[in-house]
């Protein structure tokens, strides 16, 4: 199927994915999930025999309660380094397309819509995520190579500068991953975004109760249909 891409194609296109493959993998299949607002989100696993903080989007809102400073292993920017908060430590650091592997983390990032902006997937303890951005286009089929078939994904679906619920799920039919977490939905950062109802609706999802931390497991992935999961902005 169009947009497969699985851990053997990264080691056939990537050279340096082999140094992630020739390492030994504490293979928990375990991700913490946490929603820090607007399209920023922190990712917790331990890929190796150290757990690994990544932080996705720490950039600073115009309103609205955000931590001041973050101290991750491992830092990504979809739009660029410009507004973004305070990272303490010694972070490793990606903004722009390209892939590598760091701390037992496989990132890929391909060119987002727009120059300067990007889209991340990370496969970490044998489970592969993949975060869009504030994107506002269709997705293309470079997009897909790199982002389809993931096993969770992190969609915007609050409109405004991003995808709205109609075009997150069109997003979601194209990816076809295990779950669905939406995120750059209405919060005390952007009053002005639509609620994740409405993506709830537009995919035809229960309403369930907002978590502070979604905790996914490989083995308790869904195996037939997508399952959309709500984070609570911390």
């Amino acid at each position: 199927m169009a947009g497969i891409f699985d851990i053997k194609q990264v080691f056939q296109r990537y050279p340096c994915a082999l140094a992630f493959q020739s390492k030994k993998v504490y293979n928990n299949g375990t991700m913490h999930i946490s929603w820090l607002g607007t399209t920023a989100v922190k990712i917790q696993t331990k890929p190796l025999d150290a757990d690994v903080t990544i932080v996705i989007d720490p950039y600073r809102p115009a309103q609205g309660e955000f931590p001041r400073s973050l101290a991750p292993d491992i830092a990504l920017f979809t739009r660029g380094m410009d507004g973004a908060i305070t990272l303490s430590g010694n972070p490793f650091v990606l903004s722009t397309a390209g892939e590598c592997e760091t701390k037992g983390v496989l990132i890929t990032c391909v060119e987002g819509e727009s120059e300067g902006c990007i889209l991340a997937r990370l496969d970490a303890e044998n489970l592969s995520i993949a975060h869009l951005g504030l994107i506002k286009k269709e997705l293309t089929e470079k997009h897909l190579d790199v982002v389809g078939g993931v096993d969770i994904l992190l969609v915007p679906v609050g409109g405004s500068e991003g995808y709205d619920a109609e075009s997150a799920m069109k997003a979601v039919n194209a990816i076809e991953p295990r779950i669905v977490i939406p995120i750059a939905c209405k919060s005390e950062n952007d009053p002005s975004y639509d609620p994740v109802s409405a993506f709830l609706k537009e995919m035809g999802a229960a309403s369930e109760r907002p978590e502070k931390k979604i905790i996914i497991k490989k083995k308790d992935l869904p195996q037939e249909e997508t399952k959309v999961m709500v984070l609570e902005k911390e």
